[in-house]
């Protein structure tokens, strides 16, 4: 590991891997070009020494560059809904006083913790009644998010109906309206200070979606401790999808809301009330074959299917395959009900939620993209997802987005 790898996991926790080691190394180098230095001890020597000005200086320089500010409002839209039940029926009877406690880490540019403003002014639930707290690394992240104003990127998929009620045109984008702004606090902190939040009163609520992915097992260890302090005893912690093994196997236990990666402190879970989940759409009476053209192109003489691997399949993917065939034929409904029960018994997995993915994407639900990146998140090289993303991002007209997503899928095709 070179000196700027361990500064980094040492202080931030982050994983270079998880970023790829030559994508530091080239803002490593960017950053020295700018500075005149030559060699990386010098570079290296001027971070350690926080002490003056310019190394506090360059070490805030180098954060803001390597962390991962990607976010969008109402990104994966079930863990919003199953806040708003668990707070409806769950946290509500029991607290006829005193405020709703949550928190989001890492907050990034604020999407979404006004995410979770907007669900629960949605839900009738007054701003008086609750309070977010959110927390980022980065300074730049946070003064966009105090800003409110937000691009199109910040917008995606077609639920976009809150915009309408909570924002107005600005000359830059959208302005979100004081009403939601003022609903939460934001602070700037790092999750491996020893004083992390200290003082504060525990949170009904955190979400800590997709951090942990940035960490190696040690600091995933440590940032899981001080997620542990900070949820109150009957609270709720939501993880992304690849995450929530890691909660489970370090104190936590599922909250068992299907698709909301939900957990709670081990030893003190309640089986929550049943999220109401809304009736998947009918599935069109013809609609074309989920598997991508043989004649689908990756690039010049490359063939879009990734040969499989011979061996029958075990037989917890039996009813994947049983899905797949399913889902070729048309019946969507079927296809998805297995997916999700396979879910249920089996925890995440990638598969399904690519064969989840291909059931909306077939149906034009927009809500497909979060189905393909939720299986990225648990294997980064599914070329089949890689693929489909490529061609749904190319579709929605992001032909930047389709070609990264191209050239992963050619990166993955290309292993032996």
């Amino acid at each position: 590991m070179n000196p700027i790898d361990r500064l980094l996991r040492e202080k931030i926790g982050l994983d270079a891997a998880s970023v790829g080691s030559s994508s530091i190394e080239r803002i490593v180098r960017r950053r020295m070009k700018s500075l005149g230095l030559k060699k990386i001890e010098e570079y290296q020597r001027l971070l350690e020494s926080r002490s003056c000005a310019q190394g506090r200086d360059e070490w805030e320089e180098l954060v803001e560059s390597v962390v991962v500010t990607e976010t969008w409002f109402f990104r994966d839209r079930d863990p919003f809904t199953a806040l708003v039940q668990l707070v409806r029926c769950e946290w509500l009877p029991q607290h006829s006083t005193g405020p709703l406690r949550l928190l989001s880490l890492p907050c990034s540019s604020g999407e979404e913790p006004y995410s979770l403003a907007m669900a629960l002014l949605d839900a009738d639930i007054p701003p008086e009644r609750f309070t977010i707290d959110a927390v980022d690394v980065s300074a730049r992240a946070l003064a966009r998010a105090q800003r409110g104003v937000y691009g199109k990127n910040s917008f995606r998929g077609k639920g976009l109906d809150f915009r309408g009620r909570y924002f107005q045109a600005a000359p830059d984008g959208h302005a979100l309206h004081p009403r939601v702004r003022d609903c939460v606090q934001f602070h700037r902190a790092n999750i491996f200070e020893e004083q992390f939040l200290a003082g504060r009163a525990a949170y009904d609520f955190i979400f800590c979606r997709n951090l942990l992915i940035y960490f190696d097992g040690a600091a995933q260890t440590r940032a899981l401790e001080k997620v542990h302090r900070l949820l109150a005893p009957q609270g709720v912690l939501f993880v992304g999808p690849a995450e929530l093994p890691l909660a489970i196997r370090h104190g936590f236990v599922s909250a068992n809301v299907p698709m909301a990666f939900a957990c709670r402190r081990a030893g003190e879970a309640t089986r929550p009330p049943p999220v109401r989940r809304e009736r998947a759409p009918r599935a069109p009476k013809f609609v074309a074959p989920l598997m991508p053209a043989a004649s689908t192109p990756i690039s010049a003489g490359k063939q879009a299917q990734r040969p499989a691997a011979a061996g029958a399949a075990p037989p917890s993917q039996a009813d994947l395959a049983a899905a797949r065939q399913l889902a070729d034929a048309g019946e969507l409904a079927a296809a998805a009900a297995i997916c999700q029960a396979h879910l249920d018994r089996q925890g995440p997995s990638a598969q399904a939620f690519y064969l989840l993915g291909l059931v909306h994407d077939s149906g034009g639900d927009p809500q497909a993209m979060d189905y393909y990146r939720k299986a990225l998140y648990l294997e980064p090289d599914h070329f089949e997802s890689l693929l489909q993303m490529s061609l749904l991002l190319e579709k929605n007209g992001d032909s930047v987005g389709a070609r990264t997503f191209k050239r992963r899928a050619e990166r993955v095709q290309q292993k032996p």
